[in-house]
């Protein structure tokens, strides 16, 4: 909580994940972005400008640097995202340890063009982005095994819990997952309260934006409900 959740110092690295937002908010490209989740509620059409997509549907500037130094302070080493989107969150997990490697799912060609644009631009190496449905990406990503999982895809209940199930198979004792938005709906609260519940997790920790899942077999079960 002290050490990472609450830590006040002004990383190097912000500096970073500022510039990546302002290109974001200063880009007024017209992409026509293919939904495969569960809709927006902000947007009423399918052809959207990339700033507007970046200033209200993006990670909040502060969720970045919170994962930024989740990342960092776990030194996760192989990652994986689900949803890539404009690569707000995957600049941050980048970031936080720029020797380990993302990979990241988005299945929006146009959307994720333009991550890939960003990518370039400030010269992130270690993304590996994957232009693909995540269903059909993660069949092939079984046989990994992730330190460290930022879920931010398909945020309805069916879906969620079929990449929590997935992912199963791709975690070892101190792996991590990080589920977004998990009280957006009701089905994806009943979600959450499954994940909890479930044989395998044994601590979660609920930012009410986020929920975090270990896996750690020598911790008893036990739900943490924390605000950062």
């Amino acid at each position: 909580m002290t050490k990472c959740f609450y830590d006040k110092a002004k990383h190097e690295n912000y500096s970073i994940l500022n510039s990546y937002r302002q290109q974001l908010y200063t880009n007024n490209t017209i992409i026509n972005v293919t939904d495969f989740g569960a809709g927006s509620r902000v947007f009423k059409s399918n052809k959207r400008v990339v700033s507007k997509i970046a200033k209200t549907a993006g990670i909040t500037k502060k969720r970045n640097q919170i994962l930024y130094r989740i990342t960092n302070y776990l030194n996760a080493e192989i990652m994986l995202e689900l949803g890539t989107s404009l690569g707000l969150a995957s600049a941050a997990l980048s970031l936080g340890n720029k020797s380990g490697m993302l990979t990241t799912i988005e299945g929006c060609p146009e959307t994720a063009h333009i991550a890939l644009q960003q990518f370039n631009a400030f010269n992130f190496k270690n993304i590996d982005l994957k232009i693909a449905s995540i269903e059909s990406e993660l069949e092939h990503l079984k046989t990994q095994k992730f330190d460290l999982i930022y879920i931010d895809g398909n945020h309805q209940k069916e879906a969620t819990l079929n990449y929590f199930e997935t992912l199963l198979e791709t975690i070892h004792n101190n792996s991590v997952m990080i589920f977004d938005d998990i009280h957006w709906s009701k089905s994806m609260n009943e979600a959450w309260q499954q994940i909890k519940q479930h044989p395998k997790t044994t601590i979660t920790i609920d930012t009410f934006f986020w929920g975090f899942v270990f896996f750690r077999k020598e911790q008893e079960k036990e739900h943490f409900i924390i605000r950062v």
